[in-house]
């Protein structure tokens, strides 16, 4: 009987378990690899403490700092999933595709998976012009001009920081209402160097070795037109693996699991959860690691004191 088990390896899962061991709780973490999202990206540029690191070199130093607590107070199984996680009668039951474990307590840091541009191109040029983080890439962009798709908070918030650094912002949406609050709207309409393109769906990616502009069609006439850009930024949400905790804890319409944000408690007690999977505003590296380290903190509190 572990007394927490840590679902994901990412930022979030690695911080929680390095805290557990060294809080002497028995634990485990389960996670087909470590780094998360990250492992993807090429370079990094806001992973506090490290001016750069590729997504590579961040999943490595990962596992190298949780491995460095394996041991009396910590169990690795990475090349792990989770099919299901079940309450019994002391806990829960987390059943892997190898392995049932038993725990007093779980985290859920599984984070979430972006949803893919799906159209000719996308897949080839995958971060080589395709991106899916401003926050990480945008910087590469520097005094270039880039496309972002989506037309909701997260795209237009991409929008805003883009601005800051690249000649020219054009966002593309298909529709002409957008899910991003108003005043959001409002405030990224009024930049000076972002242009609004409502009624447009994208086509295809167009490029070389790297991305040179994408095919756009008009959803209302069908006409076609082809935007030069060094950059797409793809912002049509994510998708969080939560999958086999549904079932026990409460989740949002996207399938986020709604926490306390005092504590990272899900609605079921005994359960927490951290990073992208959950109904947080922000998702980033650092916010998830510091929200696993919130909950490791609760999560000791209430085996021991409570």
């Amino acid at each position: 009987m572990y007394d927490l088990i840590i679902i994901g390896g990412g930022p979030a899962g690695a911080a929680a378990a390095v805290y557990a061991a060294r809080k002497q709780l028995k634990t485990a973490i389960i996670t087909p690899e470590f780094g998360g999202q990250s492992i993807v990206s090429e370079t990094i540029y806001n992973w506090i403490g490290t001016p750069e690191i590729s997504g590579a070199d961040l999943a490595k130093n990962l596992k190298e700092h949780v491995s460095k607590y394996q041991g009396e107070f910590l169990d690795i199984f990475e090349g792990e999933y989770v099919s299901s996680v079940v309450k019994s009668d002391e806990g829960f039951t987390v059943t892997t595709n190898k392995q049932p474990l038993e725990t007093k307590t779980v985290l859920v840091t599984t984070g979430s998976s972006r949803r893919k541009l799906e159209i000719p191109g996308a897949a080839q040029f995958e971060n080589k012009g395709v991106v899916y983080c401003a926050s990480c890439d945008g910087p590469l962009f520097s005094g270039q001009d880039v496309v972002v798709v989506g037309g909701g908070n997260a795209a237009f918030e991409s929008v805003a920081q883009l601005a800051a650094y690249c000649t020219k912002v054009t966002l593309i949406h298909r529709r002409d209402t957008f899910k991003a609050d108003e005043i959001t709207v409002s405030k990224v309409s009024a930049m000076t160097n972002v242009v609004i393109k409502s009624f447009i769906e994208p086509v295809e990616v167009l490029g070389e070795q790297f991305v040179t502009g994408i095919k756009v069609k008009n959803t209302q006439d069908s006409s076609e037109e082809t935007i030069p850009c060094a950059g797409v930024f793809v912002e049509i949400g994510q998708i969080p693996n939560t999958d086999y905790v549904k079932n026990l804890v409460k989740t949002n319409g996207f399938g986020n699991i709604e926490i306390d944000p005092w504590t990272q408690a899900a609605s079921l007690p005994g359960i927490w959860a951290a990073g992208d999977c959950t109904n947080v505003h922000y998702h980033q590296n650092n916010i998830a690691a510091g929200d696993a380290v919130k909950a490791l903190e609760d999560i000791y509190m209430a085996l021991k004191t409570r």
